[in-house]
C-alpha cells in the first residue's frame, strides 16, 4: 500500500516533466527544421552621397549673330562657307544695292531741302528775303531820317510864318509813316514765323535725319561684315538667289562661348541656384562629358510639350568647338554632394505611416529598427540616426518572398 501511494504521489511530477520534455524537443526540432530566406543584405557605412537630377536641354550661343536681308533683293555675292572660322570685320555677304542707293539719294535731297527750310524759318527767312528785308529797312530808315528834317525845317519856318499849319502836319504825318514802316519791317525782321511754324520745320527736319539715317543703315546690312571673330554654322542664303525683307542670310557664333538652355520640371526647380555644377552629355558623342554652372534661374514656368518647366541657362565652362548649335543634349546638376556621412542602400528603407524604418541582420535573423534619414539620392539614403556603422541591413529577399520582423534569414552574396 505505501508503494502505491508514493506512486499516486509522484505522477502529477511525471506528467508535468514529460510535457516540458516535449515542449523542449518540439522547439529544437522546429529550430532545426525551420526554413531560412535567402535575402540581399548591405552593410551601413561611411561615404558620400551625391544628389543629382537630369534633364533635357539645347545648346546654343552665348552671343549670337543673325544677320537678315534688309530689303527685298538679289544676293549678290557670298564669300564664306558653311563652318568657315572668320575674323571680326571680314565681309561675308553682299546684296545688290541699286534700289537701297537710290533712296538713299532720295533721302539725302529730302534732308538738304528740311534743313534749308529750317535755316529759313529759324533765321526769318531765306538768303534773298533776308537781304530783300535789310535793303527796305535801309530805304525806310533814309526816309525817316528825311521827314525828321522836313519837320524840323518846316517848324522853325512856322515860327516866323513862312510854312503854314498843314504843311507842318504833313511832315509830321510822312514822319509817324516812315516809323510805322520801320516797326513793321523790324517785327517782320524778328518774327517773321511764329512758333508753330518753327516747331513743323524743326520736326520735317529731324524726319528727314531719321529717314536718311535709315537709308544709310540699309546701305551698311546690304554688305554684312562679321561683327566679332567665330564660326559661321548657318548659310541659308545661296548666290543670285532672290530674298524677301527679313529672310535670314547667315548666322555667326564664337562656338568655344557656348551654353545649353535646360528644361527643369517644376517640381526641382526649388532645388536650383546660381553656381550649381552641371555636367553635360551629347548621344553624338556617347563617353565625353562637358561641364558647366548654373548662370541663370528660371523666372516664370512655361508649358513644354506636356510638361511644366522653368528654363534654366546654363555656361558650358570647357566649350571647344565641338557642340554644335541645336543639338539635344543631356545635362545633369549636382544639388549637394555631402561627404562622410553613414549611408546605406535607398531600397533597404521601408516606409509605414511616414516613418522610415530598416530590417537589421542580428544573427540570421531580421529586426525591425526604426531611422531617422537625411539626404536621399536615387541609389542612397543618409542615415542620421538608428544605426551606426558596419551594421548590416536587409534589401530584399532573392526568391520574392516578403521579409519581415523576427524572419530567419541567410546572406547571398
Amino acid at each position: 500500500m505505501a508503494i502505491n501511494k508514493s506512486t499516486k504521489r509522484n505522477t502529477p511530477y511525471i506528467w508535468i516533466g514529460s510535457a516540458v520534455l516535449l515542449l523542449l524537443v518540439f522547439y529544437a526540432v522546429r529550430l532545426a527544421t525551420r526554413t531560412s530566406v535567402p535575402v540581399r543584405a548591405a552593410e551601413a557605412e561611411i561615404g558620400n552621397l551625391r544628389n543629382t537630377t537630369a534633364t533635357n536641354g539645347k545648346v546654343e550661343p552665348q552671343v549670337n549673330y543673325e544677320a537678315h536681308a534688309p530689303f527685298p533683293g538679289i544676293v549678290k555675292a557670298l564669300y564664306v562657307h558653311e563652318g568657315d572660322k572668320v575674323p571680326r570685320g571680314k565681309l561675308l555677304l553682299v546684296m545688290d544695292d541699286t534700289d537701297a542707293q537710290s533712296r538713299l539719294a532720295t533721302a539725302l535731297a529730302n534732308l538738304r531741302g528740311a534743313q534749308a527750310s529750317y535755316d529759313a524759318t529759324s533765321k526769318g527767312g531765306t538768303q534773298e528775303e533776308r537781304l530783300t528785308l535789310s535793303s527796305d529797312m535801309t530805304t525806310a530808315e533814309m526816309n525817316r531820317d528825311q521827314a525828321q528834317r522836313d519837320l524840323a525845317a518846316l517848324t522853325k519856318l512856322q515860327a516866323t510864318g513862312a510854312a503854314s499849319a498843314n504843311e507842318v502836319a504833313s511832315a509830321k504825318q510822312r514822319l509817324q509813316s516812315a516809323e510805322n514802316s520801320i516797326a513793321s519791317l523790324n517785327q517782320r525782321k524778328s518774327s517773321r514765323y511764329d512758333s508753330a511754324e518753327l516747331a513743323h520745320a524743326k520736326a520735317t527736319l529731324d524726319d528727314a535725319k531719321v529717314a536718311y539715317q535709315a537709308a544709310l543703315t540699309t546701305i551698311d546690312q546690304a554688305n554684312v561684315r562679321a561683327p566679332f571673330a567665330g564660326t559661321v554654322y548657318s548659310l541659308p542664303a545661296s548666290p543670285t538667289e532672290y530674298v524677301q525683307q527679313g529672310d535670314k542670310l547667315l548666322q555667326l557664333a564664337d562656338l568655344t562661348k557656348m551654353q545649353v538652355r535646360a528644361y527643369f520640371d517644376e517640381p526641382e526647380i526649388g532645388k536650383l541656384k546660381v553656381g550649381l555644377p552641371i555636367t553635360i552629355a551629347w548621344d553624338a558623342q556617347p563617353g565625353k562629358i562637358w561641364h558647366g554652372h548654373i548662370s541663370r534661374v528660371p523666372a516664370t514656368i512655361i508649358g513644354y510639350g506636356t510638361r511644366n518647366v522653368g528654363e534654366v541657362l546654363v555656361a558650358i565652362d570647357d566649350a571647344d568647338g565641338s557642340l554644335l548649335p541645336n543639338t539635344n543634349v543631356t545635362v545633369t546638376v549636382t544639388i549637394s554632394n555631402q561627404q562622410g556621412i553613414l549611408n546605406i542602400p535607398r531600397e533597404a528603407l521601408h516606409m509605414e505611416q511616414g516613418k522610415p524604418y530598416v530590417y537589421r541582420i542580428e544573427d540570421d535573423v531580421l529586426r525591425r529598427v526604426p531611422v531617422t534619414t537625411g539626404s536621399i539620392n536615387l541609389t542612397q539614403v543618409q542615415i542620421l540616426s538608428g544605426l551606426k556603422q558596419g551594421d548590416i541591413v536587409s534589401l530584399n529577399s532573392t526568391n520574392g518572398q516578403p521579409i519581415s520582423d523576427g524572419m530567419a534569414v541567410t546572406v547571398v552574396k
